[in-house]
């Protein structure tokens, strides 16, 4: 089969549409970036880099639930039951579910619980710190280095605004579980050696307190000052905002969130209802196939249209099939690309199937035709 890629650039778009103005913002590094296609709607010093606090366990998360089983029994050692600031209060030799202390690392910001992960992901704090290292440049969070999987204080222990958008818009668009476990408002985990549970409350307040709002994590130091990445989605949109060093981290996510929501929407790039194709079948009873887009592909983009350029449209289909096919049957895509990454697509499949043409039917065909010659 050889696939013919065709690309198309949209443009086109309403244009003069009125600006919207974020509102202040104290933070010393800030930015907001749509999830689903990296685009930064608005920065502040975001490559500076900064201590993150606890807003590392985010990265942790995100490894842990790449490396590890949801369902691994983990046992709390003494270092992880040691560990300084905030706590779930693990004891030495407790057991929890790997889930269960994601968990307490994510609504409670246990630190103990990020070793406790940490530990039974790779053996040591630091064998893990490596890997969050190693993954978040590997997904383009190139100025950021771990040494702890939860954000006490270390030198060398660094990222930026724009590194923790990055890594959280991947885990929000890989990882249903990211989501799932960061945007939980509340909920309860065993407490061994107690006639009662360990009940875990977000202490991410914009959960509770803006329209859409459905995760992220908060953090403080004195190094780092109030930190906090907030997700939120409406319509459609969904939206990373992170703030670093804050005098009022909660209202400058708010501000930045409000902006980017005010400045975007889904729009549909694709209309699948609306492209078929039909290509030359060999070897087939039918000498073409039509083919049909499985999906339509929406995704969110500037209302105003000045974005337009960025995305590219490209179709990678066949320019023959071969026999015998099946109806429904994927054989090429639908690609939207933003500066050149693929932020969305929808599969290529047969409207209808198409038998191979046998020896017998092709003289069955060849004795009719000279039938009807005669």
């Amino acid at each position: 089969m050889v696939l013919l890629v065709l690309a198309a650039v949209l443009s086109g778009w309403p244009a003069g549409l009125a600006q919207p103005a974020v509102g202040p913002v104290t933070a010393q590094s800030a930015i907001v970036m749509v999830a689903a296609t990296g685009e930064v709607l608005w920065e502040k010093d975001a490559d500076t880099r900064r201590p993150p606090a606890s807003t590392t366990k985010i990265v942790t998360l995100l490894l842990a639930l790449e490396n590890g089983n949801l369902d691994d029994v983990v046992t709390a050692s003494q270092t992880a039951s040691q560990t300084d600031g905030s706590s779930i209060w693990l004891e030495p030799g407790e057991r929890l579910t790997l889930r269960q202390l994601l968990y307490g690392l994510m609504l409670l910001s246990g630190n103990d619980a990020a070793v406790a992960i940490s530990e039974h992901i790779s053996g040591s704090s630091a064998a893990f710190a490596r890997l969050m290292t190693d993954r978040a440049h590997s997904l383009g969070a190139v100025s950021s280095n771990f040494t702890n999987p939860n954000g006490l204080p270390d030198d060398n222990h660094y990222t930026t605004a724009r590194d923790l958008a990055v890594l959280t818009a991947y885990g929000l668009n890989h990882h249903p579980e990211f989501r799932q476990i960061m945007g939980t408002r509340e909920t309860t985990i065993p407490w061994h050696g107690k006639t009662f549970q360990r009940e875990l409350y977000n202490e991410n307040k914009l959960l509770w307190r803006y329209d859409g709002a459905n995760g992220g994590k908060t953090g403080y130091t004195d190094a780092a000052g109030p930190c906090l990445v907030a997700t939120a989605e409406r319509n459609g949109v969904q939206l990373v905002a992170v703030v670093l060093n804050c005098e009022d981290m909660w209202q400058d996510a708010v501000n930045l969130l409000d902006y980017g929501f005010d400045r975007t929407s889904a729009k549909k790039f694709f209309d699948a209802g609306g492209w078929r194709q039909a290509v030359t079948v060999t070897n087939g009873y039918r000498p073409t196939v039509s083919l049909r887009a499985a999906d339509d592909i929406v995704v969110p983009a500037q209302k105003d249209g000045s974005d337009a350029g960025d995305f590219r449209l490209e179709f990678v289909v066949p320019r023959s099939l071969r026999a015998p096919l099946t109806a429904g049957q994927h054989v090429g895509q639908v690609v939207l690309r933003y500066r050149g990454e693929v932020v969305a697509t929808s599969d290529i499949v047969t409207v209808d199937g198409v038998e191979r043409r046998s020896v017998f039917r092709w003289l069955a065909d060849l004795v009719r035709w000279w039938w009807s010659m005669v």
